[in-house]
């Protein structure tokens, strides 16, 4: 192609909800893709939308489809300032973040993140983590945070499994520990089949993310919640290149396709 030619105009594109209605767009994918496709239990009366006492709070941060004007993904971005009025981080309700408050620097949580179904090829994640960087970069953060799931369908063998791993490869040094408020319990049984991370918490592990000690019991969505830490300043550049630098429409590497793609997942 004519390196002089037009760029084809991109498919998807990344913004900040602007409007009641938007948010309100994001608040039905949530309960779309946690309650009715991995049959969390959430309260949605008649409008069926996941919302809690935070999303007032937060920066709702979308992917729609440019052609059909679809919101495609979707995830909420809890800042420092803005906690302090949400009466704290949605994390605190699972685990004591006395160590989040040590931190030097500003720090922000990212949660409720999803993906449509049928959107769920890498370019779909990495635009959203496009804006996600750049929301970063020009605020000026330092850490970012939130929860990774590990489903829970088997009893919680394949988790433990996990969980052996991220403790032998990913876990933070003592001090950068946080307690969960209910722990996991032990499981019953071991996995019959290898074990695979999912995808968004291999994605963390990959920028450099570190778990910070033992995982949440969610019941309500049936899930080992692990606590990831990122330091901005410390991140994998190969990595950090395709969440954060990638612009909507590029082609993507090999690289992004396998990490990026990624299934539902609770996150915060």
């Amino acid at each position: 192609m004519d390196k002089n030619s037009p760029r084809p105009a991109p498919r998807f594109e990344v913004r900040f909800a602007e409007t009641p209605a938007e948010i309100l767009e994001t608040q039905r994918l949530r309960y779309r893709i946690f309650a009715d496709e991995l049959g969390a239990t959430i309260d949605g009366g008649d409008a069926q939308i996941d919302a809690d006492q935070y999303d007032a709070h937060c920066r709702h941060l979308m992917v729609r489809e440019v052609g059909s004007g679809r919101l495609v993904a979707c995830t909420r971005i809890l800042t420092d300032d803005r906690a302090a009025l949400a009466g704290g981080f949605y994390s605190s309700g699972e685990f004591d973040l006395k160590m989040i408050d040590s931190l030097p620097g500003r720090v922000m949580e990212v949660g409720r993140t999803c993906v449509d179904a049928e959107y769920r090829g890498g370019a779909v994640i990495a635009t959203l983590w496009s804006g996600l960087g750049d929301f970063i970069t020009s605020q000026g953060f330092d850490y970012l945070f939130g929860c990774a799931s590990i489903g829970l369908e088997d009893g919680g063998a394949n988790a433990h499994a996990l969980l052996e791993q991220v403790k032998a490869k990913y876990l933070a040094p003592h001090w950068q520990h946080v307690r969960p408020l209910i722990p996991l319990p032990a499981a019953d049984a071991r996995p019959t089949q290898k074990v695979k991370m999912p995808p968004l918490l291999k994605a963390y592990f990959s920028l450099g993310a570190k778990a910070c000690g033992e995982p949440y019991w969610d019941r309500d969505f049936n899930c080992a919640d692990v606590f990831v830490l990122v330091n901005v300043s410390d991140m994998h550049s190969r990595y950090a290149r395709h969440f954060f630098m990638a612009r909507p429409g590029e082609t993507e590497t090999p690289d992004s396709q396998a990490i990026l793609a990624s299934p539902p997942s609770k996150l915060a």
